[in-house]
């Protein structure tokens, strides 16, 4: 009841625009969102479909490079080539044997298109010889065969029945048309022609594929010598952190290894010089703090004022930056995740002392000898000893582990996980 009254008042207070406005506004984000969830669900089976095509694509690539023959089983090829880095990109082996297959298949129609070729061609090259003996309508099989038998495109057409039915078919050409000898000699001609065209299409296409190859090699060496180029010439010329790209670019120009890296664009070289400075940076950061680290007066409550005085002449210091106020805030950083490391260690150290108990808090309110005890073993270790410096930030520390194991209570027996032994006699 109370919460319908508050909501009434609400409503009240804000007017009726106001809230359909909002209303609609929420709706509005929440449609450009759900379409925002629709487009990247596409893009991803977009990119996921185009990722395995392109598996298949270097697969066949890798069965087409093996010159494989027809009757090679797929696991003659598997055994080969499972190393290679194609063969295992297709995860599933039915996937890749059934690429295999395919291929093989293809390659056994081919096998089977050259055989009918190389029959096609015995029978032409029959024809040819019947052409080169003059024959005429009335000559005779029987007659003719032994001037023939020699020959080897007489023998290369094996059945005899065969021979007398080409020999048939060719005297039923010259008896139809006395230019079939011509005609024949033209096509064979032109089946010539096209296929010393066709093979020539295929060099010219295999030696532009070649030539574009090595292009595409020779401009990636070209670029990968310009970017070491450039990265040398950076780490001549610019040697603080503390320069920006647009001032560097003015000193970078004037120097004769600029042109040598003309090969990358603006936006490639401000990476690269940025990455530069990153490095510089983190260097330049890894020597001053090495330096906080051997200066053995800091403590965890110094301040820079009084530390700056002590490593100002040291070269990691005034290497870091020139800015006092860089040099500070690394100061500062560099004290807090030493703190933090500190109560971290301080932490570990009360858990291994097993003089502190759940039952320590209960002692302490009887007594702060307990406590007194407590510190007296502390003392020993230097995790304690580095915390000196802020004995309050310290002692809560210990309060506060303390206060936890008071609320988890006594531990449980080592033997409470195990299950009840009983006895079977």
């Amino acid at each position: 009841m109370e919460a319908e009254i508050k909501a009434a008042r609400e409503r009240a207070v804000v007017p009726l625009e106001t809230r359909m406005k909002q209303f609609k506004d929420m709706l509005l984000e929440r449609g450009v969102f759900d379409q925002y969830v629709k487009t990247r669900a596409e893009e991803e089976r977009r990119e996921k479909k185009s990722k395995i095509m392109q598996l298949r694509d270097d697969f066949k690539k890798l069965i087409d490079e093996a010159k494989l023959s027809p009757r090679t089983s797929f696991s003659e090829f598997a055994i080969k080539y499972a190393r290679d880095n194609r063969f295992k990109a297709i995860e599933k082996m039915k996937d890749r044997e059934a690429l295999f297959n395919e291929f093989v298949s293809s390659a056994r129609r081919r096998e089977k298109e050259d055989t009918k070729s190389r029959g096609e061609r015995a029978k032409q090259e029959f024809f040819e010889m019947l052409s080169e003996h003059h024959l005429d309508a009335q000559s005779r099989w029987s007659k003719v065969k032994d001037r023939m038998e020699s020959d080897y495109r007489y023998k290369s057409m094996e059945s005899s029945s065969l021979r007398e039915e080409l020999f048939k078919q060719y005297i039923e050409k010259v008896a139809k048309n006395v230019d079939t000898e011509k005609e024949k000699e033209m096509e064979r001609q032109a089946r010539i022609e096209a296929s010393l065209r066709e093979r020539e299409r295929e060099v010219q296409k295999a030696r532009s594929e070649q030539t574009k190859e090595i292009d595409r090699e020779r401009e990636q060496h070209k670029r990968e010598e310009a970017i070491q180029n450039f990265k040398a010439l950076l780490s001549d010329m610019v040697r603080s952190s503390d320069v920006s790209w647009s001032d560097t670019r003015r000193s970078l120009r004037k120097d004769h290894r600029w042109e040598s890296a003309s090969l990358l664009d603006r936006e490639e070289k401000e990476k690269l010089f940025n990455e530069h400075i990153e490095a510089l940076s983190k260097k330049k950061k890894e020597h001053f703090r090495q330096l906080l680290d051997e200066t053995l007066t800091i403590t965890l409550t110094s301040t820079w004022k009084e530390i700056k005085k002590i490593i100002k002449e040291d070269p990691r210091c005034t290497k870091f930056s020139s800015s006092d106020r860089k040099k500070q805030k690394e100061f500062e950083e560099y004290i807090r995740d030493k703190f933090i490391t500190a109560k971290a260690d301080f932490r570990t150290l009360l858990k291994e002392t097993k003089f502190i108990t759940y039952r320590s808090k209960k002692l302490i309110q009887e007594s702060d000898q307990h406590m007194k005890d407590i510190e007296k073993i502390l003392q020993n270790d230097k995790r304690y000893l580095v915390l000196d410096c802020v004995p309050e930030e310290r002692r809560k520390l210990i309060m506060a582990y303390i206060d936890d194991l008071d609320r988890r209570g006594p531990p449980p027996p080592p033997t409470a996980s195990e299950p009840t032994r009983r006895s079977t006699k």
